[in-house]
């Protein structure tokens, strides 16, 4: 579940979903450190970031190339962060050298990849994201129209292909975040234009208040602390090596055991989970405990509990959250810590070997 680079460690579970900022190192030879210094080395970023999503079968969401860096959010379906963005480092330093004269390293290779919960924090990142032109040198100064102006001819980015002001790329997914706009689905590229250009005029203060949070993660107090607790896992594991083939992992639990033990903690059945139930806690519990202990994303929760929208199983989520720290719900936080003991335990019994073939027929 949680693997490193040799320079830094990151946090990789299959269904991870991150933003990466990544910037040009210094250089005093070039004009400006500048990492793309025409539209041709945008252009062949482009070409060199499509061919890694498709490589390495990423779910690529948006993107925005600046001056001296990036700045992308994706999904990965096969926990492999780190290698999809050494590759694109890679292949993008080989063709700046050569074109540019210059030799060595080209991109910061401690780039931040914060881990994104859901998806009412991936709308609000998104909007973050696309704001980035304007958010930087003398363009963050001028008026309001002049920087809507300047954000609607901004051609280095995802956003005029979500307001369908630009033609879509076959290599990023739209439909997700387009999917959490409100309406029919005709008039959702207006409205996310909509949204995001009230971020001109007002801030989204709590949304920043989020990103300063954690250093690791986009997301709320649970979310954080679930991936300090993976990356505090990751650092006790290389703090202390084991032969590799004495070296254990976890697999994720399947859904059907994780709520099989919620089921039988909370005394209820299995569909009780399933079931909409005006101020019941089950369904956020469920979401908590798939995306934990199962590895499930949010719309993977969503499905699995009877097709809500994600954006549902997180308030739904973060509700609960909210409901535990009330002292009058000590009740139910006691079921919570028993059901994260049953879980710990079922997930010891089901740890191997690295390298030790899995039954047959099992999921590795």
């Amino acid at each position: 579940m949680v693997l490193g680079m040799a320079r830094h460690l990151r946090v990789e579970f299959e269904g991870a979903i991150y933003h990466v900022t990544c910037r040009m190192i210094g250089d005093r030879r070039l004009d400006q450190s500048r990492l793309f210094v025409d539209d041709k080395d945008r252009e062949r970023f482009l070409d060199c970031l499509a061919a890694r999503v498709k490589q390495y079968h990423i779910r690529l969401y948006l993107f925005v190339c600046m001056t001296n860096h990036f700045h992308l959010v994706f999904e990965t379906p096969g926990g492999n962060c780190s290698k999809f963005m050494q590759s694109l480092s890679t292949a993008y330093t080989v063709y700046y050298n050569l074109r540019h004269r210059r030799h060595g390293h080209l991109l910061d290779g401690r780039y931040k990849a914060k881990l994104v919960e859901g998806d009412e924090y991936l709308l609000a990142l998104s909007r973050y994201v696309h704001l980035n032109p304007v958010r930087v040198g003398g363009i963050k100064d001028k008026p309001i129209a002049e920087q809507r102006e300047y954000l609607l001819q901004y051609p280095w980015g995802t956003y005029l292909g979500y307001i369908g002001r630009r033609k879509t790329l076959d290599f990023v997914e739209y439909a997700p975040i387009l999917s959490e706009i409100s309406g029919k689905r005709r008039g959702r590229p207006g409205r996310y234009q909509e949204f995001v250009e009230e971020g001109l005029v007002e801030e989204d203060h709590d949304l920043m208040g989020v990103l300063k949070a954690s250093p690791r993660s986009i997301g709320d107090d649970g979310f954080r602390a679930w991936i300090d607790e993976l990356y505090q896992e990751l650092i006790e594991r290389h703090r202390h090596p084991e032969d590799a083939a004495f070296r254990r992992i976890t697999e994720p639990l399947s859904a059907d055991a994780v709520l099989s033990v919620l089921a039988e903690v909370f005394d209820v059945s299995v569909e009780d989970f399933r079931r909409r139930r005006r101020d019941s806690a089950l369904r956020g519990i469920a979401g908590r405990f798939l995306v934990r202990y199962a590895g499930m994303t949010q719309r993977e929760v969503a499905v699995e509990l009877g097709g809500v929208g994600g954006g549902a199983v997180s308030r739904q989520m973060r509700k609960v959250g909210e409901w535990l720290k009330e002292a009058s719900e000590s009740h139910l936080r006691r079921k919570v810590e028993r059901a994260e003991e049953r879980m710990a335990q079922l997930r010891q019994s089901m740890r191997r070997p690295t390298g030790a073939r899995s039954p047959a027929g099992a999921k590795c």
